[in-house]
């Protein structure tokens, strides 16, 4: 069974990496099930499906079940660093600074060279500065 499960997830990123956006989202989901039915599957690929599933639903701007997978993918391996940043980014687009810069901190925290997650908690910093400025 985990042969065939590492194959879905092969072919799920396969998907992805072509833009077969709906084809790696079901394929990702079925991944991630099998994964609850027969729990054999290792923390960094079930924590990959659940990221690259919520990229696909971020890129849908399907933002609130976006957050539930990056924030299932984070549950699911804490240290991995690019759930945090893909949360942050939706958070710092929905206006919640405060939640974005703890979530880039943190992608921080596990990969101090990860350059884009440096530039977002940069760019939130600022902007939650001019938010309070202007009384926000």
């Amino acid at each position: 069974m985990e042969e065939v499960c590492s194959q879905t997830l092969e072919y799920a990123h396969s998907e992805f990496k072509r833009q077969n956006y709906k084809r790696a989202e079901d394929l990702y989901t079925k991944f991630i099930s099998s994964c609850a039915q027969f729990r054999e599957c290792e923390a960094s690929k079930l924590a990959s499906a659940y990221n690259n599933r919520g990229q696909i639903k971020y890129l849908r701007v399907d933002f609130d079940e976006a957050v539930e997978d990056f924030t299932s993918a984070i549950q699911t391996d804490c240290r991995f660093e690019i759930p945090f940043y893909n949360r942050g980014l939706i958070r710092y687009r929905l206006g919640f600074f405060n939640e974005a810069k703890s979530d880039f901190q943190q992608a921080l925290k596990l990969n101090p060279d990860f350059e884009d997650a440096k530039d977002s908690l940069q760019q939130t910093l600022l902007d939650q500065q001019h938010k309070t400025e202007r009384g926000y």
